[in-house]
């Protein structure tokens, strides 16, 4: 046999023992992003809060960009300074509409009308699904809660991740400070007023690395979720 015959032989039997050639697999599909099943948009008429009295019925903006690579600088002090700064015109007074949009630096947000999901408000989810940044941010939420009647010695209770500040009809009712993970009732305020009819509900939290999420509801003297109650978005 000659040497090219042998070379021949040689290479056919390299090429069995390998097997045949594959084919490249086509990339994974990479399913689009959403909010679902997170949020669902919100319609214009009032919403029950949930069994437990969550509230479920926000107005939300699109994160705004606050970079940060920890959150164990998030002090009173700091907190206080980064969610009392006006990042667009009348920041403490304005009821959002769905689609409205600010503009904050170089970014154009838009606030979302949504029902959640979940007794706890996912701001991780909502930021993710729309393809916004999901760390190192500050997010704003509103609400406007209906009364059935004043209501006396009740308490604003809040849970978050991480940090949050909390206004009812423009006063102060509920800070939470530091790195923190959200726990339901975490942090209570004192003794408050719900007004017949309209009371408007504002929170803005703080988040660097990690999931950002928030839980709210109202609990009477002794505690017990007030549920008689309803939220909607004018």
């Amino acid at each position: 046999m000659t040497l090219s015959a042998l070379l021949f032989v040689a290479a056919a039997g390299w090429l069995s023992a390998i097997g045949p050639q594959q084919t490249p697999s086509p990339p994974a599909k990479v399913a689009p992003r959403s909010i679902s099943p997170f949020f669902t948009p919100a319609p214009v008429t009032p919403k029950r809060v949930d069994a437990d009295g969550f509230l479920r019925r926000w107005l939300l903006l699109e994160p705004i960009n606050k970079p940060s690579r920890t959150n164990t600088n998030l002090t009173s002090v700091y907190v206080r300074k980064t969610l009392y700064t006006e990042y667009f015109p009348d920041q403490f007074k304005v009821i959002p509409h769905d689609g409205d949009k600010v503009k904050v630096a170089d970014q154009e947000l838009t606030w979302h009308a949504l029902d959640s999901a979940n007794f706890n408000v996912k701001l991780f989810r909502l930021a993710y699904g729309l393809s916004k940044a999901t760390y190192g941010i500050v997010c704003w939420a509103v609400t406007v809660v209906d009364s059935p009647r004043d209501m006396n010695k009740v308490r604003l209770s809040v849970g978050s991740n991480s940090a949050s500040v909390w206004w009812l009809n423009g006063d102060e009712t509920v800070d939470l400070f530091n790195d923190r993970h959200m726990i339901v009732d975490d942090v209570v305020s004192k003794r408050l007023t719900l007004h017949k009819g309209r009371n408007v509900l504002r929170g803005g939290l703080i988040n660097g690395p990690g999931l950002s999420d928030f839980c709210v509801r109202f609990i009477d003297e002794d505690g017990r979720p007030i549920t008689d109650i309803a939220t909607r978005l004018e």
